[in-house]
């Protein structure tokens, strides 16, 4: 008999409690730098070694932080089920972790990849990256990042996913930064929603009746979600 499946989203709350910072603050900055002058195109036409330095900064902290009890949990998961995380975040807490089948939507801190051959890709880890570093074409690399204004390319394979979910996990995301955010409207029709978010995001009224909702952390929310689900299975 087959395994049901559990698609999980996660966003940047569950890669907080491990340390690392979110991705903008109250005032609408990431790390005391403007959001655009080091997430966007624009940005990095306007001042690379700004971004680049950004960026090895975010890649070195890294190296400092652990996966938590909510990364954990995800990977018990797959004891009894067949999961899929589908991540905002470009950490790669998930995978140090343990968990096995993983989608990043926005790219990956620990890779890099060429400017004029996109599909050029390489993984660096925690190195850094600087201006004259070149792929094997010879064209600049930049962080393997979806910026703002660039397509989300792993959006229509999150979406597949969601449309075959028997269960479906949200955790630690404001569902305010699409498309992501609109990744549950996937799932089909009586598919269970689980929800773990200490600031609880707005959901339409029309999917109350199959939402369970854990107002609290990653750490703690979900590790009872997965207990929830082992004993079902």
């Amino acid at each position: 008999m087959a395994r049901k499946r559990v698609v999980v989203l996660t966003g940047a709350g569950i890669s907080a409690e491990s340390g690392i910072s979110t991705f903008r603050d109250a005032n609408g900055l990431w790390e005391n730098h403007r959001i655009e002058d080091v997430a966007s195109p624009i940005g990095f036409a306007k001042d690379p070694e700004t971004v680049l330095r950004f960026y090895n900064l975010r890649r070195a902290q890294l190296g400092e932080v652990e996966p938590n009890e909510g990364h954990r949990a995800l990977v018990r998961l797959e004891e009894k089920y067949d999961v899929h995380v589908v991540t905002q975040n470009v950490d790669n807490l998930h995978e140090r972790a343990g968990s096995k089948n993983i989608l990043h939507l926005h790219g990956e801190l620990t890779k890099v990849r060429s400017t004029l051959y996109p599909e050029l890709v390489y993984d660096v880890g925690t190195k850094p990256i600087r201006l004259g570093d070149v792929c094997e074409r010879g064209a600049q690399l930049r962080p393997h990042i979806v910026w703002f204004g660039e397509e989300v390319p792993a959006m229509y394979e999150a979406a597949a996913l969601a449309e075959t979910a028997d269960y479906f996990l949200i955790v630690g995301t404001s569902l305010l930064v699409y498309p992501a955010a609109g990744l549950y409207e996937y799932t089909p029709e009586r598919c269970p929603i689980y929800l773990v978010d200490k600031s609880v995001p707005s959901i339409p009224r029309r999917y109350a009746s199959r939402l369970r909702v854990y107002a609290e952390a990653a750490t703690t929310g979900v590790p009872k979600v997965v207990d929830e689900l082992l004993s079902l299975a």
